[in-house]
């Protein structure tokens, strides 16, 4: 049936005009009071929705409780509902609390107003823990757990994050002893971005130490004598705590003896009297020492003491020049290098004595006010020039070790503190030495004859060719001038060559003309051949020869030449110590021109 025709059946049955029957009453089955009093009730029901935004914060009470849920009511149309979860930290939750809440939604399936109090709660605790960082107050906050590198605090239900260095003040080992613990924090940095907060109890702590430090820091005074506690102990010093403010003692300032580690002398935690040495401005560098408050070592030396007096102690410190000797606590004298034996020769102390070791010695030199004392440890034995007349006299042999070289000779120990010097010139009759280390090693013993003493000035003159003759004696006759001899060419040169004789320690010059055969050639080197002396000299150890010679009569024009081509030949191989003889012989050359 069509609407048209429902509508006439109606006014035939109420018997009225179309403009006079009621189509709002027929229509909602509600008279015109009844659908106003449902108006009203919408329009109040839609405003209160409409006021109803989600990030409000809204105080509900509790009004029943199941096993799952909270049941609120926030004067709305109807009641909201919050998972009991949210109350975990809330075991006590009965009805009639209140609560703080949000709307998460506004109905849910069931039609049933979905409210958040863990959204309310952490929106709320986000201005609180804003406003704590502004103003710098303490608050309360629950160590949940730990995580990596500190712990997790609820603060208003916000977790924030402790780091393990600002837990304390002092390096924490353990940080479960912490977890369940209710502490004050400051809250020190916030990031709204990612809504991270981050708190601190070391701040707390340095506040409080920062007023006593204050306090503490007014009343100091240079020589006040305070108790303070070991804090740290390092390789130049120690900390002291004296009560909130840290001095430090310089190892110096430990004992008046010397310390190698200031361990050997405190340790963490005990309790100690210091003096205050000085600090700046601010005070806040403090200076301490444990020694000042001991009389000084010097003021209890013996008054007795003097230069020449024996002493004993104990080698603490060690230097290459020399070694530092404790005779009484805090008191040191040094040995130097050279005072511990007789021996020329530079060493080290350390060859002679070492950290440790018990030692007897002589006081040298003794300044009181200056508080320095000098020692000697060869004074206490004899010294070996006082009889070195009977011991070493001019002639006498003996035997040494080389000990060092110079381009001039070798130095050779008679016995400790005792050196001689071999020239060069005195280490062979034959061979032509251009250093020392071509005959011997440092090392080697050697036979020697004193050739010259000089108490005065501690200095033996000594000759190791003096042992035996001097074969250039026999030479003299054996290689006379006019004499023929076998020998080999050993070495050949432009000006002439070297020949060596039956004789392996006597070797002669032929000049490069003198060198001609009979068949016009020249001897080369490694050939054999006779040879005449045209010259011989003793003291300069120089023989001059003539293959030439051998076969021809006339050779007088060649001598004078020979000569010179020697001379000029030896020359070349001159060293410092021949110039004496070189002057000679250029003498004697022109005194023959």
């Amino acid at each position: 049936m069509s609407e048209t025709t429902n509508k006439e059946l109606v006014l035939e049955n109420q018997n009225v005009t179309p403009e006079q029957f009621d189509w709002d009453s027929f229509e909602s089955g509600l008279d015109a009071e009844a659908r106003k009093e449902k108006s009203d009730l919408e329009e109040i029901y839609k405003g209160s929705l409409n006021d109803l935004e989600d990030n409000d914060v809204l105080t509900g009470k509790v009004v029943r409780l199941t096993d799952k849920e909270a049941i609120v009511d926030i004067n709305f149309k109807s009641e909201g509902v919050i998972s009991l979860n949210e109350f975990r930290y809330k075991p006590d939750l009965k009805v009639g609390d209140e609560v703080e809440v949000m709307v998460d939604r506004r109905e849910d399936k069931a039609g049933q107003l979905q409210l958040s109090h863990k959204k309310a709660r952490t929106l709320k605790a986000w201005d609180k823990v804003n406003e704590l960082h502004e103003t710098g107050e303490v608050v309360n906050g629950f160590v949940k757990s730990r995580t990596k590198g500190g712990m997790i605090v609820d603060i208003y239900g916000i977790e924030a994050f402790l780091p393990g260095s600002q837990i304390d003040v002092k390096p924490i080992k353990d940080y479960d002893q912490y977890v369940g613990k209710t502490m004050e924090f400051k809250v020190v940095k916030i990031n709204p971005e990612f809504k991270n907060v981050v708190v601190s109890h070391k701040a707390l702590i340095e506040a409080d130490i920062e007023d006593q430090k204050k306090e503490i820091i007014a009343q100091l005074e240079k020589g006040q004598v305070l108790e303070g506690t070991v804090k740290n102990i390092t390789s130049y010093g120690v900390f002291i705590d004296l009560g909130g403010v840290d001095g430090l003692i310089h190892i110096t300032d430990l004992s008046w003896s010397r310390v190698n580690h200031p361990s050997e002398i405190l340790e963490d935690g005990q309790t100690v009297k210091v003096v205050i040495l000085d600090f700046d401005d601010e005070k806040t560098r403090i200076q301490l020492g444990m020694k000042q408050l001991e009389p000084h070592p010097w003021d209890a030396l013996d008054p007795n003491l003097k230069v020449g007096d024996k002493v004993k102690g104990k080698v603490v410190v060690l230097a290459d020049y020399g070694a530092f000797v404790e005779i009484a606590p805090g008191v040191e004298g040094l040995i130097h290098v050279s005072e511990m034996s007789w021996s020329t020769h530079l060493r080290s102390a350390g060859d002679f004595v070492k950290v440790g070791d018990e030692v007897e010695a002589e006081v040298l030199t003794l300044d009181r006010e200056e508080r320095k004392i000098s020692l000697g440890m060869k004074q206490l034995s004899k010294d070996p020039w006082e009889n070195i007349e009977t011991k070493y006299p001019v002639g006498s042999k003996h035997t040494g070790t080389v000990r060092n070289f110079t381009n001039f000779g070798v130095f050779v120990e008679l016995e400790e503190g005792i050196d001689g010097l071999v020239y060069i010139s005195d280490l062979s009759w034959t061979k032509k030495i251009k250093h020392p280390s071509e005959f011997c090693n440092v090392g080697d013993k050697m036979d020697v004859v004193v050739l010259e003493l000089d108490k005065d000035a501690r200095r033996i003159s000594l000759g190791h060719k003096q042992l035996s003759e001097n074969p250039w004696d026999a030479f003299e006759t054996k290689y006379a001038e006019g004499t023929v001899h076998h020998g080999k060419a050993v070495e050949v040169f432009d000006k002439g060559a070297q020949i060596q004789f039956e004789d392996a320690e006597v070797e002669a010059f032929c000049p490069s003309r003198l060198l001609e055969k009979e068949d016009g050639t020249k001897i080369k080197k490694g050939e054999e051949a006779d040879f005449k002396v045209i010259e011989f000299n003793k003291e300069f150890k120089r023989v001059v020869v003539s293959h030439t010679g051998t076969f021809k009569d006339d050779e007088k024009k060649y001598v004078k030449e020979a000569k010179a081509s020697s001379s000029s030949s030896e020359s070349e191989k001159t060293t410092l110590g021949d110039i004496d003889a070189l002057a000679e012989l250029k003498k004697k050359m022109e005194e023959g021109k």
